[in-house]
């Protein structure tokens, strides 16, 4: 009898290893009408890297982060509605940094506040970046271990909204979606991979008009969530490896909760698990250590 029952309790242990179908949050893709005021926000100021292999001229900029990306192609400049959460080192060298371009970046939305677990970053065009202090988040988090990288997206959705989401999500896409209660309103939380998440969470506010801006996500059982997506009329722009959805629909209704276009990609995509470079930010020539141009332990 006690063998059966370590054999269980190991059992219900594994269910823990379980990710759900959503592998990782590759991008998050907004236009920007500057690549000069991108590149000190994202390079200087923030210590990512442009990548240097794609997307390298004046049309488009990738700024890698760990393992995952913004995509900046130049246009109007587009705003998310809500705001992404990262994993970019020390704090006290974020701030340096901060400091270091405040003139660069005068007149324009830029600002930041240094919050207990966070520093909340504002880029030219209005975009929020909470950069994420993960020693005082240590073991609370998915994203607690991480050195750099894309921890969470979150959105701001309708009152009411949240329980659907999260059934779309895991009728959909079998991705792991539950609702959880925070400071008192309701939230989808949208587990991707080991380490990020997805977040829709319920705001009595005005919420603005969607203006195009979208993220990448790379799955795992690709075809049925698709063939799921198109039985409803939800997919199109299909090509090989990745199709798109911009509708996130109540199921049982079919009445839209929140739009917010997603590329779907297969890990057949010829992209997926591309090394990204990813620069030490701390590395000078006027302090220049062999060896040490990469940022170690990204993710």
């Amino acid at each position: 009898m006690e063998s059966t029952r370590n054999d269980h309790d190991r059992v219900d242990g594994y269910a823990r290893e379980d990710v759900g179908n959503l592998v990782l949050l590759e991008h998050v893709n907004l236009t920007i009408p500057d690549q000069r005021l991108a590149t000190a926000f994202y390079v200087s100021a923030l210590g990512l890297t442009r990548d240097p292999f794609l997307m390298t001229g004046v049309t488009n900029m990738w700024i890698n982060i760990g393992r995952s990306q913004v995509h900046l192609p130049h246009g109007r400049p587009q705003r998310l509605r809500g705001h992404v959460g990262l994993v970019v080192g020390e704090r006290q060298a974020l701030l340096a940094r901060l400091r270091a371009v405040r003139e660069l970046l005068e007149g324009t939305a830029f600002g930041w506040e240094e919050r207990a677990d966070r520093v909340t970053v504002m880029c030219p065009w209005g975009n929020r970046y909470d950069c994420l202090d993960c020693q005082a988040l240590r073991g609370t988090v998915p994203w607690a271990d991480l050195d750099l990288g894309i921890a969470y997206v979150q959105l701001g959705v309708p009152v009411r909204s949240a329980a659907p989401i999260a059934a779309f999500y895991r009728e959909i896409f079998e991705a792991r979606a539950e609702v959880r209660e925070r400071d008192g309103t309701a939230q989808a939380v949208v587990a991707i991979g080991t380490h990020q998440q997805l977040v829709f969470a319920e705001t009595a506010a005005p919420i603005a008009a969607y203006d195009g801006h979208h993220i990448q996500l790379y799955v795992a059982d690709f075809s049925r969530p698709h063939a799921r997506l198109a039985e409803r009329g939800l997919s199109y722009g299909e090509e090989p490896h990745q199709y798109r959805f911009a509708e996130i629909v109540d199921l049982a209704s079919g009445a839209s909760c929140f739009q917010l276009e997603h590329e779907v990609r297969s890990l057949r995509h010829p992209l997926y698990a591309r090394p990204l470079v990813n620069r030490n930010p701390e590395q000078s020539n006027r302090d220049y250590r062999q060896g040490a141009d990469a940022r170690a332990g990204a993710f």
